[in-house]
């Protein structure tokens, strides 16, 4: 009797089409552990981020504001330059510091917007970064660019200081050709390594690293005595 009902029982639960409990699916093992290797993942790479430090941040400001990034980054470097080719070249113990403002406002309302749209165009028309496609960069960089925002600078430089327009006329027959040639000598290499081999986040800070050395000789060239 005993032997009967507990087949009877077993029939029940394994043939009346129901689950028991053991039977009932289990959810994947792997979930928890997934969860746990993506915050470590997201920690890792948190943290690998952080170490990048001041490079980190400045790219974090370039992507979130590029335009004021840009714009103050190109103020701060004429800035720093002026200072120094003040210091390299002044003979006498004061200061300009009116000579220092007039590079900074440049830079800042002239410089900076002029290469945010200048590299944003080459991009669009020139996206890829082979040989041909950076040699066609470099090479409007010299034919166009070059030409137009020195003799903006040159003009902007002798305004703010007082100079008439024969003056200014002056002052681009004599240092305008000067600097293009010396500028052909400097940036083609710049250009090159920039275009070439940063990456398209690293470009700007890359290029204004560049233009730390040239902004030196530029600003020396700019307030040469008449």
């Amino acid at each position: 009797m005993m032997m009967s009902m507990s087949r009877n029982i077993t029939k029940r639960f394994l043939l009346n089409g129901k689950q028991t409990p053991f039977h009932a699916p289990c959810p994947p093992a792997v979930r928890p552990y997934d969860r746990i290797i993506n915050k470590a993942s997201f920690s890792s790479s948190s943290s690998s981020s952080a170490k990048f430090g001041f490079v980190g941040w400045y790219l974090r400001k370039l992507e979130e504001h590029p335009i004021v990034t840009k714009c103050l980054t190109s103020s701060f470097i004429f800035t720093a330059s002026d200072f120094t080719s003040q210091m390299i070249s002044s003979s006498s113990a004061s200061y300009d510091f009116k000579r220092t403002f007039r590079m900074a406002v440049y830079g800042l309302l002239i410089l900076g917007p002029s290469q945010h749209l200048w590299f944003n165009h080459l991009s669009k028309i020139l996206p890829k970064r082979d040989v041909s496609a950076t040699l066609k960069k470099i090479f409007m960089g010299q034919a166009v660019f070059g030409p137009v925002i020195n003799t903006v600078f040159f003009t902007y430089n002798g305004a703010v200081q007082g100079e008439s327009v024969p003056q200014i006329i002056t002052r681009l027959k004599r240092d305008l050709l000067p600097t293009m040639i010396g500028g052909a000598m400097f940036w083609p290499a710049c250009d090159f390594v920039t275009f070439k081999f940063a990456p398209v986040h690293l470009q700007p800070l890359l290029n204004s690293s560049c233009a730390y050395v040239w902004t030196i000789y530029l600003t020396y060239m700019a307030n040469r005595e008449k």
